[in-house]
């Protein structure tokens, strides 16, 4: 699925699930309309652009610390996984038959991660985290992954400037799932 899909869908859950609540409480008089306020509390999504990153930064060094603090017992010391995913390594082998698939060799955004880590990370207390440690965990982890040399500070001008090795693995085609070409011979 490409990531494009991936957002659209959940822009779509989104609205079904307001349209659902709007539904309940004038059917069953239950519930109530969100506020500008409890709205903008959810409205922390980051695009591949950079559009909805906030302001701030972080360094590889500030990073490399919070890491230590709130992510290498999941990730390991290094980043190696154990028991959550592995986050560095696995440049080259994506067309292997055992891909191992991180930050550095899979994704094709370094704005995911942020996005990612803010929304969801760590897991015992996801969106504890300031945009400030965001940028800078998002900053070790490109290091560690040799996007970022050691020196390097994040931002939201800079962020969505880098360029992941796997860009351009994913399919630009917004739905490919649904382009059903049968094949009748010499097929891929």
């Amino acid at each position: 699925m490409s990531m494009r899909n991936a957002y659209c869908g959940g822009l779509i859950l989104a609205l079904s699930v307001l349209s659902c609540v709007a539904s309940a409480q004038t059917k069953f008089n239950i519930g109530k309309p969100a506020t500008e306020q409890e709205v903008k509390g959810w409205d922390i999504d980051v695009s591949p652009s950079g559009a909805g990153l906030p302001a701030g930064s972080g360094s590889v060094a500030q990073g490399g610390r919070l890491y230590a603090e709130k992510c290498a017992a999941c990730h390991g010391a290094k980043g190696e996984g154990k028991p959550a995913d592995r986050l560095v390594g696995g440049q080259g082998t994506l067309k292997a038959a055992s891909p191992v698939k991180t930050i550095g060799s899979f994704w094709p955004y370094a704005t995911t991660i942020y996005d990612y880590v803010y929304r969801a990370m760590p897991y015992n207390a996801p969106q504890s985290l300031s945009a400030n440690e965001t940028y800078a965990l998002t900053a070790y982890l490109l290091h560690m992954n040799g996007i970022l040399g050691a020196d390097a500070t994040l931002d939201a001008v800079s962020l969505p400037k880098i360029r992941m090795p796997n860009r351009d693995g994913f399919v630009s085609d917004g739905r490919p799932d649904t382009f059903n070409q049968p094949c009748r011979s010499d097929c891929k």
